[in-house]
């Protein structure tokens, strides 16, 4: 029976969350009017991480891989020194706040005791075939005071559903089998290991496991797939947009695959974006431990560049680490780790001065001139991510504004770096906003022994006049390589024409790509399209592909790594609106 004292906890409770949602669930702006969606209590605490650490081991480690191709005997796998505090001393020594542990990558491999596959930790030699890794490191989690986030593959290569798969099996007979298995093994490791904070699909998900989710990660944030509140970045370099705003369409979001070039800072969806981004990147990209690769860990000055344009503009920062063979971080990327979290500790641990507040104006003054040359700024999330642009000016001594730093979207955290300034006063002034502004922080710094280039920007158009548009996130203009064109000579009698394009030596990195079939003469390409397909990972990459029917334009995903054996073909029928139409094929990367 409940005690009349439960009753008013849980009465007090209910009146809580109401006026919460009355007050911010359905946050407005009385003077525009404009709809503000708002973070989940999980995705606020996730933000407010800033950076997690990502741990990849698997088979691939013992064979200096990217992903596991079975050559690896499982008596082989023998982590002997296997140390799951080593790892959380790590995420600490850089400011990480939550382990992200790939439980399962893509051979499917399984660091937890699970009946549902014979391939996994407890088939081999480590402790005698009773270890847990996954629970070793939910203990030491809970231990060093870090969350705990979990990466299942929702692909199995023993099941035949390979890499970019979703889960999905090569023979159609299989599949019903493995979505039993990997039911399982997803209700396995959300309910023996405590409390998990964040879920990943690499790549989506195409088996149902939603019921799954609502029942066991209610509390979590979760990346792609039908359920998803997170978004990939769409790359794995490290940056965020200049322009990183937290919402999108729903219909964007529901797809499980959208990215930050869907964001739209008039969006009906709430959901910030992730970067992930590994350790071994110096003129290299890996995600697993090999040996002799020393030499790809980023240094401390990539490191900052990389923290610059993640968690200092707006989104989170997801590190790689590689424990090696024996199950430990190596010296040497412990020390890597180590020193940025020094750099980062000493460039912004002291502030020269600090204010909060609400209004389109923050100011703040000086007893004496002082030598500014950064500014962070802050918004309380539980009011939205309301700006949509601002700009810092500072006093000089002839009591004059000038003007430091303009940007658009704040969010969590945006850094603003300049070229040092002396001045009396500094102020924030919000140019364009959805609704009144909200700001925890605005802190400004006078940081020593850096010197940073300019910041690359995306195309901001009319946002510096302080008009909002509708899509803050255009990337900047790549080369284009053109691989194909059409006329009319080519296109007869309105006839579908099949057309296939090897993209393989464009489509070469992680990323994202558009392929886009240009008029000359005319705005509008002039062309039908249908069947399409995209071939990449080895298979059919059915969610890596989207068509932009206004401009003719098809964007594709690589969000795998892979060997370079594995070609990239898109195939396409085409067929001509009007008999006079003509035009270029031609294919480009995105990046902001």
């Amino acid at each position: 029976m409940i005690s009349i004292f439960v009753r008013m906890r849980i009465t007090i409770s209910l009146l809580s969350f109401l006026i919460y949602f009355v007050l911010f669930a359905n946050a407005q702006s009385s003077e525009k009017n404009i709809p503000i969606p708002l973070p989940t209590k999980a995705q606020l605490r996730w933000q407010k991480y800033e950076q997690t650490m990502f741990v990849c081991l698997d088979p691939a480690t013992w064979q200096g891989r990217e992903y596991d191709n079975h050559s690896t005997p499982l008596s082989r796998i023998n982590p002997t020194d296997l140390n799951t505090d080593q790892w959380c001393e790590v995420a600490k020594s850089w400011g990480a706040h939550l382990i992200l542990f790939v439980a399962k990558h893509t051979g499917g491999f399984c660091w937890w005791q699970t009946n549902t596959s014979g391939y996994g930790i407890k088939n081999t030699p480590w402790k005698n075939g009773r270890g847990d890794v996954l629970k070793e490191l939910s203990r030491s989690c809970k231990k060093y005071g870090l969350d705990l986030g979990i990466y299942v593959y929702p692909g199995d290569d023993t099941w035949g559903a390979g890499i970019g798969s979703g889960g999905v099996t090569k023979d159609p007979a299989k599949q019903e089998g493995y979505n039993k298995v990997f039911r399982q093994q997803m209700t396995e490791v959300l309910t023996k290991y405590g409390r998990v904070s964040e879920v990943w699909f690499d790549g989506s998900c195409f088996i149902n496991v939603n019921d799954l989710l609502e029942k066991y990660a209610s509390d979590a944030v979760i990346l792609q797939g039908p359920m998803a509140n997170l978004r990939w970045v769409g790359n794995e370099d490290g940056y965020a947009p200049f322009s990183n705003w937290y919402t999108l369409n729903s219909k964007d979001l529901k797809t499980g695959v959208s990215t930050a070039v869907q964001s739209d800072p008039f969006g009906d969806a709430y959901a910030p974006v992730e970067i992930d981004v590994p350790l071994l990147k110096n003129k290299g990209h890996k995600w697993f431990w090999g040996q002799n690769t020393d030499s790809l860990i980023l240094t401390t000055d990539q490191l900052m560049n990389i923290y610059y344009k993640s968690v200092g503009r707006g989104a989170l920062l997801l590190l790689n680490s590689t424990p090696d063979t024996l199950g430990l971080i190596p010296k040497s990327h412990v020390k890597a780790y180590a020193d940025f979290g020094s750099e980062i500790k000493r460039r912004f641990e002291t502030q020269v001065a600090k204010t909060s507040g609400t209004g389109e104006i923050l100011e703040i003054r000086f007893s004496e001139p002082t030598e500014i040359n950064h500014a962070i700024l802050q918004e309380d999330l539980l009011f939205g991510q309301r700006v949509l642009a601002f700009q810092i000016e500072a006093m000089n001594s002839e009591d004059q504004w000038q003007k430091v730093y303009s940007g658009t979207s704040i969010g969590n955290k945006k850094i603003c770096y300049f070229n040092p300034v002396t001045l009396k006063k500094i102020r924030i002034s919000v140019t364009n906003t959805k609704g009144d502004p909200h700001l925890s922080d605005f802190a400004v710094y006078n940081i020593k022994g850096v010197n940073l280039a300019p910041e690359k920007r995306d195309n901001l158009g009319s946002f510096y006049d302080g008009l909002a548009r509708k899509n803050g996130t255009d990337p900047l203009e790549e080369p284009a390589f053109e691989i194909g064109s059409w006329d009319n000579k080519s296109l007869r009698n309105g006839e579908w024409k099949a057309m296939s394009f090897d993209l393989t030596k464009y489509v070469t990195r992680i990323g994202q790509y558009e392929l886009a079939f240009s008029s000359k003469e005319h705005k509008e390409s002039g062309l039908e399209f249908k069947d399409w397909e995209l071939d990449m990972y080895g298979g059919k990459a059915t969610g890596s592909i989207e068509f932009l029917k206004e401009s003719s334009t098809f964007r594709i995903t690589r969000s795998q790594q892979t060997l370079d054996e594995f070609p990239t073909i898109f195939r396409v029928k085409i067929k001509g609106k009007s008999e006079n139409t003509s035009g270029n094929i031609s294919i480009k990367s995105l990046t902001y």
